[in-house]
């Protein structure tokens, strides 16, 4: 009984902590950490405000006419309502960093939202007359229901980071790891102030002397500096349901092809997949060229490589350039299966391949018979899911789903091994 009372602890602590850090900090999920514009950055400044540094950055950033986003403590702006006043009045962005520098995984969830966060666009609300609607947690350490902040709240972390809030890090150091590191869109974490645990008090001294030189060299290279409201696709955070779905499917994906055993065609262009096995539907194939494949034919079940898929997908212009691509490569896969099913003796009597898919416009030309998958239980629970992929791979997402509803049904694709012969041998 202890034991399961362990595991289940273990379990939920984990659940509280360790999936939020991965799905954050690992996968970007619902939250923001860079922009997209070319020559773009965004300047951020932790831990304030401080009355001897944050004076002097407000200064340095006045100076060069640059627009900042702090992330202030909610007790440090009710000790130094002044600053934060300044720091409106100049066009900087306000953002919330807790009322006290403390991880979130150490508090209950109802004490962030509340006397963390909530407290802290307060005061800031107070003392500018606007609302803060940026929060950045300490450490970037989220637990599981700081999510519900996102209905309020955009969440941001950082692209680039450099270790500001230590000394010994040293001027020289520090401004060539930022000139190494940034990039078009970054977000860089600073810290105006060194009274926070695990950091030097004389730490943004050197910070700010970095600064002043990044900034010269960036100017030469033809970078803007904004806040992080303006970034470009900077205010839109990367869709939380979509990115959380991708994540728990690729797992899926994973898992399926091991236990599956799915096996590529070849290893240089993973698109298409195999499986050998016995065709499981009651329903006879009639193929085009009379070939009929009944329950209990050897087949080779195919499969794509959705990994692979989803890159494709992502990386695509249009549908237009997926489609062309998708096509390219299983022409060339082709004469390679038609070589398995000669050679490997796994193959010898297999009848065919089949396989169920959304995406069977034009396998016609390429010698697939298209046939409707029988209604049912599992053309339903088919259909579903393979528009679910559709939605995750397609560079349209979301929007591809509404156009043209009534052809996202799931076909049976399938081609004999005679068809295969007569199309894909070599002709001597």
């Amino acid at each position: 009984m202890e034991m399961n009372l362990a595991v289940v602890f273990m379990f939920v602590l984990a659940l509280y902590t360790v999936l939020p850090w991965i799905m954050t900090r690992v996968f970007g999920i619902g939250v923001m950490r860079e922009g997209k514009g070319s020559k773009e950055v965004a300047f951020t400044f932790d831990d304030g405000p401080d009355p001897v540094y944050t004076p002097l950055l407000l200064d340095l950033l006045r100076k060069r006419g640059i627009k900042g986003t702090f992330f202030i403590l909610g007790a440090k702006a009710q000790e130094y309502p002044e600053l934060i006043l300044r720091m409106h009045r100049e066009g900087h962005l306000i953002g919330i960093h807790n009322y006290n520098h403390m991880s979130n995984w150490l508090m209950l969830p109802w004490t962030v939202q509340r006397r963390q966060v909530e407290r802290s666009a307060d005061i800031v609300e107070s003392i500018t007359g606007v609302r803060p609607v940026y929060y950045r947690p300490p450490w970037g350490i989220i637990n599981l229901f700081d999510y519900f902040l996102r209905k309020r709240y955009t969440i941001v972390l950082w692209s680039v980071m450099v270790q500001d809030w230590r000394s010994r890090i040293g001027t020289d150091r520090m401004k060539t790891v930022l000139l190494d590191r940034i990039r078009d869109g970054s977000i860089v974490l600073l810290h105006d102030s060194g009274d926070t645990f695990g950091a030097d008090r004389d730490a943004p001294g050197y910070m700010l002397r970095a600064l002043e030189e990044v900034i010269d060299e960036l100017e030469e290279r033809g970078y803007r500096y904004l806040r992080v409201d303006e970034l470009t696709g900077g205010a839109t955070v990367v869709g939380f349901a979509k990115r959380l779905l991708v994540w728990i499917w690729m797992c899926w994906e994973r898992s399926f092809v091991k236990l599956m055993q799915v096996k590529p065609v070849d290893t240089g262009n993973t698109l298409l997949q195999l499986r050998i096995t016995e065709y499981r539907g009651k329903q006879t194939l009639v193929l085009a060229d009379g070939e009929q494949i009944q329950h209990g034919d050897r087949i080779a079940e195919l499969h794509l490589d959705n990994h692979l898929l989803y890159q494709l997908g992502t990386s695509s212009s249009s549908s237009l350039h997926l489609a062309i691509q998708l096509v390219r490569r299983t022409e060339l896969l082709m004469p390679q299966i038609m070589s398995l099913l000669q050679t490997d003796p796994a193959y010898r009597d297999v009848k065919g391949l089949y396989g169920i898919s959304i995406i069977h416009r034009g396998t016609k030309k390429l010698g697939f018979t298209v046939l409707d998958l029988p209604q049912g239980v599992y053309s339903y629970a088919t259909r579903l899911y393979l528009r679910f992929l559709l939605y995750v791979i397609h560079p349209q997402g979301k929007e591809r789903m509404k156009i043209n509803s009534e052809l996202l049904v799931p076909k049976i694709i399938a081609i004999s091994r005679k068809e295969l012969m007569n199309r894909y041998i070599p002709q001597s």
